[in-house]
């Protein structure tokens, strides 16, 4: 496993799935990890069952809906730790429906949480790396957001648009040893994906050439090997974690 010690990291979206994974891969590879997300109990089960395994962690509340959550959050934890070095934008929703019948509230809805909570957070967080020089910032995308999906509108937009501000935002900062990268995962049975029912479950994986669903440490440790020192080369780039549902 990359070596992350000395290193600070906010996972958001941290009390389940992938974004707890991501916290707990984290630390188990010596980072120092802030979780953040809104549900307080889930965070504080999480940040202890770090701590128990030797670990260093801390929870903050966050809803990535809301601007001022947002720059609060921010807050707490660079007054808490000084800097944060590792970012992983995970944080987000579904809110599913044909185009035709979409309300307008849940495609702004989306945007606003999967898309533009990442940029907020991003932008609160980005000065120290600058100063220091160094940082990774990963955010968790998703295969339809490179392939499309009927009936997710909105929620592809919204990890397509991941995509297109992580290659911007990876020419920006290069020039200050800060790398940019997505990770895109299949199929990864999570709570997001537990309201799937068996037909539809059978579906998806006839199209994974692996056979198998993914699970949220496959997706975990990708992105901790884009945070490690081993990654420092790479820059721009989508990691798909898939099992070859999509190659591309």
């Amino acid at each position: 496993m990359p070596g992350l010690a000395g290193r600070i990291a906010l996972v958001t979206g941290a009390s389940q799935g992938i974004g707890r994974a991501c916290a707990l891969e984290l630390a188990a590879a010596g980072a120092t990890v802030a979780l953040a997300a809104r549900n307080q109990a889930r965070l504080s089960e999480a940040v202890s069952e770090i701590e128990t395994a030797g670990g260093k962690a801390a929870a903050f509340a966050l809803d990535v809906a809301s601007e001022e959550s947002i720059k609060s959050a921010a807050k707490a934890v660079l007054e808490r730790f000084g800097k944060v070095e590792i970012l992983v934008n995970n944080a987000g929703i579904t809110r599913d429906g044909l185009m035709l019948r979409m309300k307008r509230t849940d495609w702004d809805d989306i945007l606003t949480t999967n898309l533009t909570g990442a940029f907020l957070l991003t932008q609160a967080i980005l000065s120290p790396m600058l100063r220091n020089r160094w940082g990774r910032i990963i955010h968790i995308s998703s295969v339809v957001g490179r392939t499309g999906q009927a009936g997710q509108v909105n929620y592809a937009a919204s990890k397509a648009g991941l995509i297109g501000m992580m290659r911007a935002m990876a020419r920006e900062v290069a020039s200050r040893g800060i790398t940019v990268n997505a990770v895109a995962p299949g199929y990864i049975e999570t709570p997001m994906t537990a309201v799937l029912n068996e037909e539809q479950r059978k579906a998806m994986l006839a199209e994974i050439p692996l056979g198998r669903a993914g699970t949220d440490r496959d997706v975990a440790q990708a992105v901790a090997f884009l945070a490690s020192d081993d990654a420092a080369y790479i820059t721009g780039h989508v990691l798909d974690v898939n099992g070859g549902m999509f190659m591309g």
